[in-house]
């Protein structure tokens, strides 16, 4: 059996915004299209979850709202700016086989690395950008069989191409 994770970093957040905090932060307009485009991309090729774990911020309930799944979701504090190593724990928690995460950098950058036995041949994979969402598959029965370094890639974007847009050289 195989397990599948999704793992995206929260789309492009609005500094200019009069949020009290960090946490509260919400998405801005490219933001917005970003992870509409993120959840078009997933579902067309199918790349669909049937679990969301995402840090409780309001820009990574957007982004996973904005995605557009059908699938039970959990907010967790513990997920607000988690290391690898905290990422690494709540996935091992997870119960159905394709799992979505969302949360931020620098953790979701170093969970990716870490989790994928060869990294993707992309530009943007070694900052992890927002938006930036990495498919992976797992050959193992349960999420608690999870190890370092075990993911097979199955696919990376991130939202400029989607959007047509340039990606930095």
């Amino acid at each position: 059996m195989t397990r599948t994770l999704i793992l995206t970093r929260h789309a492009k957040s609005a500094w200019d915004s009069n949020s009290p905090s960090d946490h509260a932060r919400p998405l801005n307009k490219r933001g917005r299209r970003s992870a509409k485009a993120l959840g078009d991309w997933l579902r067309q090729n199918r790349h669909v979850p049937d679990q969301i774990l995402s840090s409780s911020s309001q820009r990574t309930r957007e982004t996973q709202a904005l995605m557009g799944f059908e699938a039970p979701s959990s907010f967790s504090e513990r997920l607000y700016h988690a290391s690898a190593e905290i990422i690494f724990q709540a996935l091992r928690e997870a119960e159905q086989n394709r799992v979505l995460v969302v949360s931020h950098n620098p953790g979701i950058a170093a969970f990716a690395h870490a989790i994928v036995s060869s990294p993707p041949d992309h530009v943007r994979f070694d900052d992890y950008p927002t938006g930036a969402t990495l498919v992976v598959r797992f050959d193992i029965d349960s999420w608690t069989q999870l190890s370092w370094s075990s993911g097979k890639v199955m696919d990376f974007v991130v939202p400029r191409e989607l959007l047509g847009e340039e990606l930095p050289a």
